[in-house]
Order: C-alpha cells, then sequence, then structure tokens
C-alpha cells in the first residue's frame, strides 16, 4: 500500500502544476503514453486519512476511499402518529355451546303486586245430594232469661177445683250458688207440714216445654228440693242464676193426698201433665 499512498501525492502535486503551467504557457503537445509498469505486491491497509477538502467544481473524481468504522447508533427517534384502523375482519364460525352452569341462589322475594280486578260470578251449579244427619250435639248452657212479654187474655173459667189443692208460679226468678234459696208460699200451714205434701217444678222462662220436677240436673247444674216449713220452700244449687226461671209450687193437703192414693194409685209425681189432670190444676 506504500506505493499507492505516495501515488495520490504526486498526482495531486501534478494537477496542480498543471493547472499553474495552464495559466502561464500554451500546452505542449501530448506524449506518448508510457508503458504500464507490473502492479506491486499489496501492502497493508493503512489507517484512513482525513477527508481533503473538496476540489474545485469539473475536477477529475477521485477514487472511493475505503468505508469508514459504523458510526454509534442514534437515538431512538420520535414515535410515529397511529395510522388508519384497519378493516374489520369476517364473524368467525360460532363456538360449540358451554356446559350449563350451576343455579344460583333463589333471589328475594319481590312485593306483592297490586290485587286483580273482581272476576265475574260463574254459574250456579246443581244442588249436592242432601248429606246424612249428624250426631246429636251435647246440651248447650242454659241462656240468659229473655224480657218478660205482655200478659196473656184471661181464660175461661175451669172446672171446679179442689180447696184442699193450691198451685203457686213464680216467674222469671232464679236460685243461689250460696246457702239455700227460700220462696214464701203462705198456703203451707202446719197441717200441711204435718199431713200434707208439697211439689216443685221447674222451666226455662217463657217455655212451653213443660215443667222438670225437682231435683233437675242439666250437666253440671243441679237444683234441688230441700224441704218445706210452714210459709215457706227451701231449694239448694250448685250454681247462681238470679233470673231466667219459672217454679210452680203446687201444695196438697192430707185429705187429698189419701184420696189419691185409693183413685190414683199408679199417678207419677214427677210427671206435671198427670198430676195436673188427676188434680184438676191448670198448667
Amino acid at each position: 500500500m506504500k506505493p499507492t499512498r505516495l501515488l495520490l501525492p504526486l498526482l495531486f502535486i501534478s494537477l496542480i502544476s498543471i493547472s499553474a503551467c495552464k495559466k502561464d504557457k500554451t500546452p505542449g503537445p501530448t506524449g506518448a503514453t508510457g508503458a504500464t509498469g507490473a502492479q506491486g505486491a499489496t501492502g497493508a491497509t493503512g489507517a484512513a486519512g482525513p477527508q481533503g477538502p473538496a476540489g474545485p467544481a469539473g475536477g477529475p473524481v477521485g477514487p472511493q476511499g475505503p468505508a469508514g468504522p459504523a458510526g454509534p447508533v442514534g437515538a431512538t427517534g420520535a414515535t410515529g402518529a397511529t395510522g388508519l384502523t384497519g378493516l374489520t375482519g369476517l364473524t368467525g364460525a360460532t363456538g360449540p355451546a358451554g356446559a350449563a352452569g350451576a343455579t344460583g341462589p333463589a333471589g328475594p322475594t319481590g312485593p306483592a303486586g297490586p290485587a286483580g280486578a273482581i272476576g265475574l260470578t260463574g254459574a250456579t251449579g246443581p244442588a249436592g245430594p242432601v248429606g246424612p244427619t249428624g250426631p246429636a250435639g251435647p246440651a248447650g248452657a242454659t241462656g240468659a232469661a229473655g224480657a218478660i212479654g205482655p200478659q196473656g187474655p184471661v181464660g175461661p173459667q175451669g172446672p171446679m177445683g179442689n180447696a184442699d189443692v193450691q198451685s203457686f208460679t213464680y216467674i222469671n226468678t232464679g236460685v243461689q250458688s250460696i246457702g239455700l234459696t227460700n220462696f214464701a208460699v203462705p198456703a203451707i200451714t202446719q197441717a200441711i207440714v204435718d199431713d200434707g205434701t208439697v211439689l216443685v217444678y221447674v222451666r226455662n222462662n217463657g217455655s212451653n216445654t213443660g215443667w222438670y220436677p225437682l231435683p233437675f240436673t242439666q250437666g253440671t247444674s243441679t237444683i234441688t228440693f230441700v224441704d218445706f216449713v210452714v210459709g215457706s220452700v227451701d231449694l239448694q244449687a250448685n250454681y247462681a242464676q238470679p233470673s231466667g226461671l219459672d217454679f210452680k209450687i203446687v201444695v196438697i193437703g192430707g185429705t187429698t193426698v189419701t184420696k189419691l192414693n185409693f183413685s190414683h194409685q199408679h199417678l207419677n209425681f214427677n210427671n206435671f201433665s198427670e198430676v195436673a189432670a188427676a188434680l184438676h190444676l191448670s198448667n
């Protein structure tokens, strides 16, 4: 490489000399081209020299020098503007349905909706068959006494009665649960106490089902005829009912009792209807 390094300065000097001669003298004839010398051995490549100044315009272009070493990588430039959005691709085929997920917990009950309008009344269906009669229910408790009704008209005069028999009716009265309940009966004399007898019957006030003899029991309620003394009768009850009952007290003298024993040997004194018929009493 040494002959090449020496040749370049010589060529440069020759060009300068020629230029100088052109200014001062008329150029001579061109000489014959000399024989080309043998190429010398290639020397080792030397380090690149500094870049010379640019020659005048129109001058011959010198041979290209060897490429210099690569410079360091420059800093990354700023990111360019975002490009336009590409066209939407075709919709892919629908994939297979996935397995059903587990049922979630029930949500809270919503508020009740408004009531719907009342529908039209349907046609009346045929009457069903009459069902069998149910068993009789237990007797209910004695109801409260009703108001006393107006007095009825006077009835016709009955047949001649027995002066030795007297009947007394006590309307809408009652009994007490403590001690004795006393009814004043002036017809009970000492003669009645000694030889006669007294019968006592009860009914609900205003009832037309008849009279029931004492002692009388209904459920757990009991009224008992205890005794009679001159001028009164004593009753006893295990419950209190201050009103709502009617009592009939029949006072029979000793002579009539004796007659009944002969004329009505089978008279049922517990049946007031039979007693009233035998003694000519009104109900």
